[in-house]
């Protein structure tokens, strides 16, 4: 399948478990995969066949930065929902990372990866 991607998106927002995380927030760092036909867009050149992947960009950061989620993993999830709206969507997967995650331990950084498929 084809797959339009966006790496790299960093948002400040505020999930997580501790309160501390809630109140001063964090870096959040997604990647977006989608995948669809593009073969129309291939052809024609015209963003109208494709998915304006600005766009996408825009509504994930603005999701990040207005939501709270105490798991990354209902964020992934939530992500991956906005993703679906689009018809032509038939499956996403997300990748949201927490590169300033407070542990005792050093690492850097804890991440989930979700795929949903459009239900046929």
């Amino acid at each position: 399948m084809d797959r339009i991607e966006i790496r790299g998106l960093r948002v400040r927002g505020h999930h997580g478990v501790f309160e501390q995380e809630r109140r001063h927030g964090q870096t959040f760092v997604v990647d977006v995969t989608l995948e669809r036909d593009l073969s129309a867009p291939a052809a024609s050149d015209a963003l109208g066949d494709t998915v304006d992947y600005g766009t996408l960009a825009q509504q994930v950061a603005q999701a990040v930065a207005a939501t709270r989620f105490d798991l990354i993993e209902a964020l992934a999830g939530h992500l991956a929902d906005l993703a679906l709206t689009d018809p032509s969507v038939t499956a996403v997967q997300v990748r949201v990372a927490k590169p300033e995650v407070v542990l005792p331990v050093e690492l850097d950084e804890v991440a989930v990866t979700l795929r949903r498929e459009r239900a046929r």
